[in-house]
């Protein structure tokens, strides 16, 4: 069965200042994700891993090379090109819940759908359905000040799904839960990937990166490995 490629990333460079303070965040890249994939993106600090997110969210743009989202080369369209982008094909998930304290969970997760012009009783009937997917069907109308930590990460993952994106990504989306909650947010994403959706997790937790299929390891601006498997990146942080 034929596979669509989500993301392909061809010799990104992304550079910061010039001269003597110029710095390589992104050396070259060359990269594909496969629609269904479930991905992490690791490295040390530095190692051009965030900065690697911000353009495969749109959120920043290459200073050369090509990004193909969903085949659509998006690397040089202006900031309002990039922001319908985002709002039409990409969700996001990020350490900080980004939440509206003043409203519910259900108008937290509507909150997209409001840019998208959908109507108000699809959004309701939508952001409904991504609360129950996370399990939080019984909690529809919490502010977030009455939600745990994991259940606000729960309305952030329902909040990036109900526009029904084709690329899911999440940075560092368990950096401010514990150990219990961390599995239950890592075993939403594999269900949600399980169900079809492309999954891309920027992580420094090895344990996080090793529920994902496949782990992208950076350093210094570069990809150094596309494909590791978990056993192989334990391996390589062993010889560390």
């Amino acid at each position: 069965m034929p596979t669509t490629t989500i993301v392909r990333l061809e010799d990104i460079h992304k550079i910061y200042g010039s001269g003597e303070t110029e710095v390589r965040a992104l050396d070259g890249v060359d990269l594909t994700i496969e629609q269904g994939e479930f991905c992490s993106i690791m490295g040390a600090s530095g190692s051009g891993k965030s900065t690697m997110m911000n353009i495969i969210g749109c959120l920043d743009k290459p200073t050369s090379g090509r990004y193909y989202l969903d085949n659509v080369d998006v690397s040089h369209l202006d900031d309002t090109a990039l922001a319908h982008v985002r709002n039409r094909k990409l969700g996001f998930v990020f350490q900080q819940f980004h939440l509206l304290p003043q409203l519910s969970a259900m108008e937290n997760v509507m909150l997209p759908l409001v840019y998208a012009s959908v109507s108000e009783r699809d959004r309701r009937d939508r952001a409904v359905e991504a609360l129950t997917r996370v399990g939080l069907a019984h909690r529809l109308h919490n502010k977030p000040n009455q939600l745990s930590g994991g259940q606000q990460q729960r309305v952030a993952i329902a909040r990036a799904i109900v526009g029904r994106p084709v690329l899911l990504l999440a940075d560092e989306p368990t950096g401010a839960l514990d150990s219990h909650t961390t599995v239950e947010i890592l075993n939403i994403f594999a269900e949600l990937n399980a169900s079809g959706m492309t999954v891309v997790m920027v992580t420094h937790e090895p344990d996080v990166a090793r529920s994902t299929r496949r782990i992208i390891w950076f350093k210094d601006g570069k990809v150094m490995n596309s494909s590791l498997t978990p056993d192989e990146m334990s391996h390589l942080m062993a010889a560390a």
